[in-house]
């Protein structure tokens, strides 16, 4: 039998109630009472866990108690080659619970003279050369605020080197073409969640073994990328807290929560990030504050949920297909604001076919809000074949429901063409009746179409057009924008029933790296031209120049009491 005092306490912990733990953590412990404390053949370095703990103590922070159970394991070794026990270390948390915080203090101290192992590098490898650099900027930090460090540590602006034991904390890249196995003693890898394979992890793990105590901990928050490397570990983890594989194959500390019902409450949060277990700590409390507020956002959009749910509470998102809007978010926009004449405005025009549908709108930046002014086109001939166009109540079949083409015609939001194609100079033409009222700077296409328009746009005196090369990544990198508009309530489209309909058509799937892709929930009958010109106009919105509804401000004025 052994024990150490940290990870008994953390077990009496949870058995007594004062801390809750989710299932995998459960697992953990269970199989360290009955397969890994039992044994005799294992010691703690209590001595080294504890110059640790008052290390991280003086010169960085102090350890909360999960963080001490965590030291203690890594300092658990076998009797007959004083070798780890645990010699690659899998760290999942939600975002914010200190993990790269932990790193640095277990990196510093791993370098130094307390620990005792002379040469022994440690290695910190990261999809970036920034998120490298992550551990190593709040070293020197650390060595910049107290100056007794500069006896045993220098610090080399990309490295960190002990004078004493000639170690080197050293960030690396994960590009496995570049690179081979090197000296280190422990290999960090950071970000796993965002590995698509385990490549890089073979390459610098082949480095291991060449100095004593050699390690890796591999720590990250759950991820978008699906059966990569960050699953094939968690798998691997399971087999191992359920007894398939030997304790020593890997040290799996996940925190996480269980069941998405569990969100809810936040008294489960501790579950997915031990920085809220009670009482809690000035940081926890910061952090607490600010994941709640986040929390509060995610009520009315499901992609801010879906990624609440990964990020900070480490439980993957099954299902990364979302309306790009709540119900309630699209009707908000259903506000009329007037645009003074002369107002600066960003056109934009989504022409996806020539045969079908095609959008045209202005963008306006008024008192604040984001005010468009749409108009859309279709040919006759595509939508009587497709929407239902013209086609009687008593021929209409099944459970088939059109769109209201006739009342939109009606209220002067679209406009059926008799035309085979969608002609470049009816486009034009529509912007061309409107800068005589408003000050139109830049008309945005993108480029499938930009071919077919541009000599009409041209002819017509337009010369200030911008082409989207790709629409793909301009969508990526405006969702954010899209998704605070709308819950902000900063969109004015008027009552203009097809463009809640084109928004109510976008389905937004999160791809493998986190970032966003508009999409049509069906192809052919539930069209995006409306949104997706929108969209290409917010990516020049931050061009216009804010107006202000004139007569308001004086009706605000006149009821100032001077």
């Amino acid at each position: 039998m052994i024990s150490n005092k940290y990870v008994n306490d953390y077990i009496e912990s949870y058995k007594n109630g004062s801390i809750r733990l989710n299932t995998r953590r459960i697992k953990l412990v269970n199989r360290l009472e009955h397969d890994v404390l039992t044994r005799d053949d294992l010691y703690f370095d209590d001595k080294r866990i504890d110059d640790l703990i008052a290390f991280s103590d003086k010169y960085f922070f102090a350890h909360t108690d999960f963080q001490k159970f965590c030291d203690a394991l890594l300092f658990l070794y076998r009797k007959s080659t004083k070798e780890p026990f645990f010699d690659r270390i899998l760290l999942v948390l939600g975002r914010g619970a200190g993990k790269n915080g932990w790193l640095s203090t277990v990196a510093t101290f791993l370098v130094s003279e307390l620990n005792g192992v002379k040469n022994y590098n440690v290695g910190i490898v990261a999809t970036s050369e920034d998120q490298a650099m992550t551990s190593v900027d709040e070293i020197n930090q650390v060595i910049d605020d107290n100056p007794q460090m500069n006896n045993s540590f220098e610090s080399l602006k990309k490295s960190i080197a002990s004078k004493t034991m000639h170690g080197k904390i050293t960030p690396r890249t994960s590009n496995v073409k570049t690179k081979d196995g090197k000296r280190d003693s422990l290999v960090v890898f950071d970000e796993i969640h965002a590995y698509e394979s385990d490549a890089i992890v073979n390459v610098f793990e082949s480095g291991l073994g060449k100095v004593p105590e050699s390690r890796s901990i591999m720590i990250g928050s759950m991820g978008y990328v699906r059966g990569g490397f960050m699953d094939k570990k968690l798998d691997l983890a399971d087999k191992v807290l359920n007894g398939d594989r030997p304790m020593d194959t890997l040290l799996p500390i996940i925190a996480q929560l269980d069941d998405e019902k569990q969100l809810d409450d936040p008294d489960n949060w501790e579950l997915a990030n031990p920085m809220f277990v009670k009482p809690l700590s000035d940081y926890g409390k910061r952090l607490f504050n600010k994941v709640k507020k986040q929390y509060q956002e995610t009520t009315e959009s499901d992609s801010q949920r879906a990624e609440f749910l990964t990020k900070r509470m480490n439980l993957p998102a099954t299902d990364t297909t979302k309306s790009v809007a709540t119900k309630d978010e699209i009707l908000a926009t259903n506000v009329e604001i007037e645009v003074p004449q002369g107002a600066m405005a960003i056109g934009a025009v989504d022409f996806s076919s020539v045969r079908d549908f095609t959008a045209v709108g202005l963008l306006f930046n008024v008192d604040g809000k984001f005010v468009w002014k749409t108009h859309s086109f279709a040919t006759k001939k595509f939508v009587e074949t497709h929407m239902g166009y013209n086609l009687p109540e008593t021929e209409i079949k099944g459970s088939r429901v059109f769109a209201p083409l006739k009342d939109w015609e009606s209220r002067g939001d679209l406009t059926i063409l008799d035309s085979e194609i969608i002609s470049p100079s009816v486009v034009v033409d529509w912007f061309d009746t409107r800068r005589e009222i408003y000050q139109i700077t830049r008309i945005v296409i993108d480029t499938f179409r930009a071919d077919f328009l541009r000599q009409a746009f041209l002819n017509a005196g337009f010369d200030n057009f911008d082409v989207i090369r790709s629409p793909r990544s301009v969508t990526s990198l405006l969702a954010p924008r899209v998704e605070a508009g709308f819950a902000n309530r900063e969109f004015a489209w008027g009552d203009v029933p097809i463009m809640r309909w084109y928004t109510w058509n976008v389905l937004v799937k999160v791809k493998p790296d986190g970032n966003r892709e508009y999409l049509k929930k069906e192809e052919r009958r539930r069209k995006t031209d409306g949104f997706m010109a929108f969209l290409y106009a917010l990516y020049r919105a931050d061009e216009l120049e804010e107006s202000f509804n004139l007569d308001e401000s004086i009706n605000l004025m006149m009821e100032v009491n001077f």
